[in-house]
């Protein structure tokens, strides 16, 4: 997490002190949820170790994965943290995750206070919604074996750790066909 805070380039060395301070480490065991849907946001996490998917259930009761995070990204209910509503997605660990969360009420006093935080949380929502663009070019303009090549590039370590239906939810195509695609690298 200082590492990451560091090389954004805002905050000296205090601050990012008092910052992490603020945290408070956790861990989930796989299955076990950061937010589940109805629940209402209060908290930011920093992703240490391990991977989640975030997945929402369409109006047929299908799971749908539409987000898997990794080491070294932040994971919130990002809409619900905002809106202060409830959420209708669901974060869960796919393996042991050792976590750092800091609570809105921090944040949310921290920018009050300092203008670089107000910078900061500015960043990372302009950083997020370049990655969720990136994310929709890429579902309705290239193929799925493009789709999938690019989360091999991208994520090699963790790839062969996601169960296929959560990947191939994700990839937005069938277990046959995530097969057939596995087959074909």
């Amino acid at each position: 997490m200082r590492a990451y805070l560091e090389q954004v380039g805002l905050f000296a060395s205090n601050e990012i002190d008092y910052f992490l301070s603020l945290g408070k480490e956790t861990v989930l065991t796989k299955g076990d949820y950061f937010i589940r849907e109805g629940e209402t946001a209060h908290k930011v996490a920093f992703v240490k170790s391990g991977f989640l998917r975030s997945f929402y259930y369409s109006s047929q009761s299908d799971e749908v994965t539409y987000c898997l995070s990794f080491p070294d990204e932040l994971i919130a209910g990002y809409s619900s943290l905002i809106t202060q509503e409830k959420t209708n997605e669901n974060i869960q660990a796919l393996t042991t995750c050792e976590l750092i969360e800091f609570a809105k009420q921090d944040i949310d006093a921290l920018v009050e206070a300092n203008s670089n935080w107000l910078k900061f949380t500015k960043l990372i929502a302009e950083n997020q919604y370049v990655k969720l663009e990136k994310r929709i070019f890429l579902l309705q303009k290239e193929n799925a074996l493009t789709r999938y090549k690019e989360l091999l590039e991208n994520q090699p370590d963790y790839l062969q750790k996601i169960p296929l239906g959560y990947l191939a939810s994700y990839l937005g195509i069938s277990q046959r066909h995530l097969s057939r695609l596995r087959k074909q690298i």
